[in-house]
């Protein structure tokens, strides 16, 4: 699995077509086919089936593999560059074997150097298959984004008390407590609640509109 198609003077991360060279010339006892973005539609399907058939043994990709692949034979994966890619990302790739009955390994491949957060993603990634736990340990080290806005990663809001990743109890129950509440005075103008909606209304400045969002 390749991170790119072509080589590009903006960096050094392996690409698909010089690798499928490379590999062709390695493994001359096998037949290799290759799949990435820029080809047409039939053209990957073709080249996915002889893989699936056995004609071909080895499958030299990009990321187009990420879901939809089914080959109950393929046991082992090579991730070239693991790093650039996320928790969420990596786990689907992986998912690509170990689909049968044979042993399966996923192989990850990294620069020596790697920033702090970088390795903690593929430490996680090499401790545990639990798509929850991968999730939640995305979660605390992307931050959960903007559900308002285009900020896909972060904090987006400001939190007074909970963390979003570590307290989801007590999110999960501050938000059920929300809807009692919601459900109970949906038109926002009861006497019970009237503390409760100027508060609200101090620390909202904008109301969105979600009707407008399609």
């Amino acid at each position: 699995m390749f991170p790119l198609i072509e080589e590009s003077e903006k960096t050094d991360l392996k690409n698909l077509e010089d690798g499928f060279e490379v590999l062709r010339q390695a493994f001359p006892e096998f037949r290799l086919s290759k799949v990435h973005g820029k080809m047409r539609p039939a053209d990957k399907e073709a080249e996915m089936q002889k893989f699936v058939s056995g004609e071909t043994q080895i499958l030299v990709a990009t990321t187009v593999i990420e879901v939809g692949v089914n080959v109950p034979n393929a046991s082992v994966m090579v991730i070239l560059d693991a790093q650039r890619f996320g928790l969420s990302q990596l786990h689907q790739l992986r998912g690509r074997v170990g689909r049968g009955a044979d042993q399966s390994y996923c192989i990850l491949v990294t620069g020596v150097k790697l920033a702090d957060d970088t390795r903690k993603r593929i430490d996680i990634m090499c401790e545990t298959n639990d798509g929850f736990r991968i999730a939640e340990a995305d979660l605390k080290l992307r931050g959960p984004g903007d559900l308002e806005g285009t900020q896909q990663s972060g904090m987006a809001f400001d939190l007074k008390i909970a963390d979003i990743a570590r307290d989801g109890q007590l999110v999960q129950m501050a938000r059920d407590e929300a809807q009692l509440v919601i459900d109970d005075d949906p038109a926002c103008t009861s006497e019970r609640y009237a503390l409760l909606w100027h508060r609200l209304r101090q620390l909202r400045k904008t109301n969105v509109n979600w009707a407008a969002i399609s």
